[in-house]
């Protein structure tokens, strides 16, 4: 079954804020298309593009998270907190191990701390801390060493702390609720525009930030690919014919190869050859290739090459 007169969303304008923000513009959409657009790729957006994170953790000398650590200022319970806020980017679809170790020694704070950061994790070549000035904790002991390892996995959403825990690699290791999400903010602006006389349409404006990890076009595009194949499944043998929309470069092409084979200014005899064989618009002449234009009765390669000729020129 097909249905005309959709016409396709089309991507005007990036606006790039900085590294991890940019705007996305979308026009021309019909009236009430924008909403439709907006509330679904921000929903994908925040929960389903592709990220990584902790999700689980070993200090050594601890067993649970309710745990005060001699030697660190902050309790398990705080560094829990601020290793969620660690963002990780992953070459590999397995879970990956990590370990830190920091001694005492040398502080980095007024009042004699040291503190440990993301960039104290020893990284191997498939990961990468997009992040690394953000704090784990901090030692007050120059006579502590912390040793710590880290498992890091690849996923999408969240992840809850009772299935991280079910799923662990090691059962003597604290299990972590994750934040997968590599986009941190979306926000959509619905707008009305126009196309010549046409002023029932609507533009929309997407802002997506991101942590770093993938950029804002990186996101928006899997975004979109994750609802097309939602909806391509749900389609089953529909199709819907799209058109271009208003005022596009492709509408005007498209229109272009819609024009009669005599608009190409042929000559009598190769003119007559396509028209016998039933082409009669341009489309018609270019979906063809060329062993198909040589198997035309009536058509050679004179004709060929002066089909080729014409086309050229009109850059088609």
């Amino acid at each position: 079954m097909t249905t005309k007169n959709i016409h396709e969303a089309e991507l005007a304008e990036v606006r790039e804020i900085d590294e991890n923000s940019a705007e996305f513009v979308i026009r021309p959409l019909y009236y009430g298309y924008g909403n439709t657009l907006g509330n679904s790729l921000r929903r994908v957006l925040l929960s389903s593009v592709k990220g990584a994170a902790i999700t689980a953790f070993s200090i050594e000398g601890t067993t649970h998270e309710f745990t005060a650590i001699p030697g660190i200022r902050e309790d398990v319970v705080d560094i829990m907190l601020n290793l969620k806020n660690i963002r990780f980017k992953m070459h590999t679809e397995n879970p990956v191990e990590l370990s830190l170790e920091v001694k005492g020694e040398n502080q980095t704070e007024k009042d004699g701390d040291k503190r440990v950061v993301a960039g104290d994790i020893k990284l191997p070549a498939e990961v990468e801390v997009a992040n690394p000035n953000q704090v784990i904790c901090h030692i007050d002991d120059p006579k502590y060493t912390l040793k710590m390892h880290f498992v890091v996995e690849s996923g999408r959403g969240y992840l809850t702390i009772e299935r991280a825990s079910e799923d662990r690699i090691h059962s003597d290791m604290i299990a972590i609720d994750a934040v997968f999400t590599p986009v941190l903010r979306v926000r959509y602006k619905v707008e009305n525009t126009r196309v010549g006389q046409d002023t029932n349409l609507q533009q929309l404006t997407l802002t997506v930030d991101t942590d770093g990890t993938i950029t804002p076009r990186e996101a928006f595009e899997e975004a979109a690919a994750i609802l097309v194949n939602q909806y391509t499944a749900l389609a089953g043998s529909t199709k819907v014919e799209s058109t271009p929309a208003p005022g596009s470069n492709k509408e005007d092409e498209d229109a272009g190869l819609l024009l009669p084979i005599d608009e190409l200014n042929l000559s009598a005899r190769t003119a007559n050859a396509l028209l016998n064989n039933d082409i009669k618009t341009i489309r018609d002449l270019v979906t063809l290739s060329e062993s198909d234009l040589k198997d035309l009765k009536g058509f050679g390669q004179k004709a060929l090459d002066e089909v080729k000729e014409k086309l050229t020129e009109l850059n088609i």
